[in-house]
């Protein structure tokens, strides 16, 4: 297990909630969410391992990631919390609430089921391992490289926030690409328990995307049988960012409405 870096907004000893990101990301990507929550929330956002700021390490599955973050948990005495995942993110969640359903009194994932997906990012891989960053000179430099392999600017800006600066004239990924990249399989996999999670589950789903579809709805109450379901229309796999005010709205009236019962 490895000690995650995290970031907290809100007072100390509001309802605490904790936040999980996807792949390639880092606890910015779910900035805006965290910024609505604090309001009402203790807000606990975390990278998760070879991502962001947290530590690096060559295994990488769902049951690591998953207690990294119940190791987190207990290195802060948080006995119980509300936890809220996007893709990668909602994985990890679902492997947590599964592993340790005492801890997790409510689930939230966006736009990703407990299944085994394709593979869908080699594009993105061969692109980003493409990139020479001994011969980078410039962001601009790296975008435009990148894109030979990517077409959506939003998307190579995404996976550029993953470059940093390490002198006047060199950069290294924040991320442990080596290691996402060799346990990609690991991540594609999906959720399985001998028991289900019974506690309040509430999977939001983009209109447009097609990560959580009518045929996943089998295994996603054998393992959640308390879910729900809301979409968000003309949104995709980032709906957190595309429609945030919805978003944020969904997830507050969820929270709430576990605070309460």
């Amino acid at each position: 297990m490895l000690d995650l870096y995290y970031r907290h907004q809100g007072l100390q000893g509001n309802p605490p909630v904790v936040l999980l990101h996807g792949l390639f990301g880092s606890l910015e990507n779910l900035g805006s969410v965290a910024k609505a929550l604090a309001e009402e929330f203790s807000v606990y956002s975390v990278d998760l391992r070879n991502h962001g700021r947290s530590p690096h390490h060559e295994m990488m599955n769902y049951e690591l990631m998953a207690n990294d973050v119940i190791r987190f948990l207990d290195s802060l005495s948080l006995t119980q919390v509300m936890i809220l995942g996007h893709s990668m993110g909602g994985k990890v969640a679902m492997e947590v609430a599964l592993r340790a359903p005492d801890r997790i009194s409510g689930l939230i994932v966006a736009d990703i089921a407990p299944i085994r997906y394709l593979p869908h990012h080699q594009q993105v891989f061969a692109g980003l391992q493409a990139l020479t960053l001994s011969g980078i000179t410039s962001r601009t430099q790296a975008d435009q490289d990148l894109s030979a392999y990517v077409n959506e600017a939003a998307v190579r800006s995404f996976l550029l926030k993953n470059l940093v600066k390490t002198s006047a004239s060199g950069f290294q990924w924040r991320m442990n690409l080596s290691a996402i990249a060799k346990h990609y399989e690991h991540i594609m996999a999906g959720q399985s328990s001998e028991s289900s999670y019974e506690k309040p589950v509430l999977f939001i789903k983009g209109g447009t995307s097609d990560y959580i579809l009518p045929r996943h709805q089998e295994v996603i109450l054998s393992l959640f049988p308390a879910a729900g379901v809301k979409i968000i229309q003309n949104a995709g796999h980032w709906l957190h960012a595309e429609k945030p005010t919805i978003f944020n709205r969904l997830v507050i009236q969820f929270l709430k409405s576990i605070m309460s019962s």
